[in-house]
């Protein structure tokens, strides 16, 4: 479900999950369409180079005036006038079936399939991109909203103990710079606060148009998302998922069959082309006769063509290099991007166990702040501490605290990232 609000403070009672985030991003994401349509347009390429496989039909219809003609000797004496029908007319039709073409058809029908497949991995990637830039606005969001929660709480804590101090100053037992100094805490985590908001309306607008979302809709996260139980396979299953599924290996991979496609179509152009011919033809007048015969003259043939491109032999060896370099280069392209996706699959790996293990340092130290914070308050309460203790107590509760979001997020984020290397999220 979505939300409707107008401002970043606007939070409300339903939440969205990611997934439904992904889906409306499928639908409505303007970055997104470009590389449908290109997908689609390729397909359509499929057919046209199919049609390549459909015989040729040429038809003409002439209409002329045809003067007199003349006669001479071949020394250009004794001119006579030669009169000649003058209504000339002429209609033809051929019909060319390809029969052989060296492969040429076929290997043009198999490029166009492979240009087909490499438009819908470069959707597939360029849709990976959008939903893993979307995860990362999402859960800045979540970041955001539980560190406004952690800012909110300190907040009133802090306005709790202010009051203590108030109470201590009119009894004397407190300063008013003591005062000052926890009002100061006060008017900074306020700021903090300011800031956070501004941050929630930054990404949910980012969010929201990225995600084609309507304008005015406010993202409240799916709180849920922390308690999924993530799997914890090793980076070589990984590794084997990204083989398998990653957008970028695959455009690579099919750049590569492309290349080694192009250089069969070159290697056609030395092989000789054969197509069944056939025709219909009805001329007149017929002026091959002296006199002319003002008649028609249709005849009609059928028979075998074969054609060889002879200057092929030495012309085509320059533009067979170019593509036999070509393929290598698509080759060392494949290996340096499967090269860099196994890398990046298992830095995220490493990144991503390391996630859980900042939690378990993060909680801990929440524990160890609190009980600080808790210490150090009624050591204060007893004047057995210093104001800077207590702000160096709150300080640290403040930081561990968000600390401990950021590492609960991290874990989510670092997940997302694998989902996204190795070409599954």
């Amino acid at each position: 479900m979505l939300l409707s609000g107008s401002g970043a403070g606007a939070y409300g009672q339903s939440v969205i999950t990611l997934e439904q985030i992904f889906e409306s991003a499928e639908a409505n994401s303007a970055r997104l369409r470009p590389s449908l349509t290109n997908q689609i347009e390729a397909e359509r390429e499929i057919s046209v180079a199919r049609a390549g496989r459909l015989p040729d039909i040429n038809a003409s219809l002439s209409l002329s005036y045809i003067g007199d003609g003349f006669t001479t000797k071949r020394d250009f004496s004794d001119y006579q006038k030669a009169a000649i029908p003058h209504f000339g007319s002429g209609l033809s039709v051929n019909v060319t079936q390809p029969v052989y073409a060296g492969g040429a058809i076929t290997s043009a029908i198999e490029m166009a399939e492979l240009k087909s497949t490499a438009a819908r991995y470069a959707a597939d990637f360029q849709r990976d991109n959008i939903r893993f830039q979307l995860a990362g606005f999402y859960l800045d969001i979540y970041k955001c909203r539980n560190l406004r929660d952690v800012v909110e709480a300190n907040i009133a804590a802090a306005r709790k103990v202010l009051k203590d101090m108030q109470a201590r100053y009119e009894q004397g037992t407190a300063l008013q710079n003591d005062i000052t100094r926890y009002e100061l805490l006060v008017s900074n985590l306020e700021l903090q606060l300011v800031k956070i908001d501004n941050t929630i309306a930054i990404l949910n607008d980012n969010l929201v148009t990225t995600a084609g979302l309507p304008a005015g809709t406010v993202i409240v996260p799916d709180s849920t998302i922390l308690d999924r139980s993530l799997p914890k396979d090793g980076a070589g299953w990984w590794q084997g998922e990204a083989e398998a599924h990653s957008p970028s290996l695959s455009m690579a991979r099919s750049g590569l069959e492309i290349s080694r496609k192009a250089e069969s179509l070159v290697k056609s152009e030395r092989l000789p082309k054969i197509g069944l011919q056939a025709g219909w033809s009805l001329d007149g007048p017929i002026l091959v006769e002296v006199p002319p015969i003002n008649r028609n003259l249709s005849y009609w043939f059928v028979g075998v063509g074969v054609s060889y491109n002879i200057s092929s032999l030495y012309k085509s060896n320059k533009s067979l290099a170019k593509s036999r370099i070509a393929t290598q280069r698509a080759r060392e392209e494949y290996d340096a991007a499967r090269e860099n996706v196994m890398l990046a699959v298992n830095a995220d790996h490493v990144r991503y166990l390391e996630a859980y293990e900042e939690l378990k340092t993060q909680q801990k130290s929440v524990e160890l702040a609190e009980r600080n914070y808790r210490t150090t308050s009624t050591r204060y309460s007893a004047d057995m501490a210093l104001i800077t203790d207590m702000l160096d107590a709150a300080n640290a509760k403040l930081d561990a605290e968000q600390s401990l979001v950021n590492a609960r997020i991290n874990i989510i984020y670092y997940y997302y990232k694998l989902l996204f290397t190795s070409g599954k999220i």
